[in-house]
């Protein structure tokens, strides 16, 4: 299917921007910064997809009509802990024990916004991590400083080679962005847009 959009991808993420340019659709890059606070009483299972609403109401820019923004955010959840992006590396190292030997869950929040509609969405992965030792997690936060990260950790990177016993859901919902519904809602978005080859 020959979908006729060009995406603006409004992250500073380098993941995400490679995972979108997978897409084989031509994508802008753009950033727009907002408070990540939680709204106090809000579900942590909504966290991920109210602050990528949040961010998308933040760009300003007129969209053209072949345009589509695309925002995400994620969020690591224990239990009813919510883990997001640790403040220093004694955070970091604190968030991965938790994680240690533990399943927990992975939430991405996405809003795709044309000219004409908004649609948002969360998708959830479902990730049992390995035990780790204290020299693991010390090697793992000093080498790669996962501090842009939701739990304290990027599941590309060496923690999750090492780490990741099981995965139940998308791979990359867990990278911070869920393509096949992102694809999918770009391709029901197309129809009722009528750009579609």
């Amino acid at each position: 299917m020959n979908l006729e959009w060009r995406l603006i991808l409004a992250s500073a993420s380098p993941r995400r921007r490679q995972l979108l340019q997978g897409l084989d659709l031509p994508v802008e890059i753009t950033r727009t910064d907002v408070d990540e606070t939680p709204p106090e009483g809000m579900p942590i299972a909504q966290v991920a997809e109210h602050l990528a609403r949040k961010k998308a109401d933040a760009y300003t820019t007129a969209l053209a009509k072949d345009q589509v923004l695309i925002t995400a955010d994620t969020t690591v959840l224990l239990g009813d802990r919510l883990l997001n992006k640790p403040a220093d590396a004694a955070e970091a190292c604190g968030m991965l024990r938790l994680l240690a030997g533990r399943t927990h869950q992975v939430v991405t929040g996405v809003c795709l916004r044309t000219a004409q509609r908004t649609v948002s969405f969360s998708d959830i992965a479902v990730v049992t991590f390995a035990p780790l030792t204290e020299a693991q997690i010390a090697y793992y936060v000093e080498r790669y400083q996962p501090f842009d990260k939701a739990g304290a950790y990027g599941v590309q990177d060496w923690i999750g080679y090492v780490a990741v016993e099981r995965i139940e859901g998308s791979f990359y919902t867990v990278m911070g962005l869920p393509l096949h519904r992102v694809y999918r809602t770009l391709v029901d978005l197309a129809e009722s847009h009528h750009i579609e080859k």
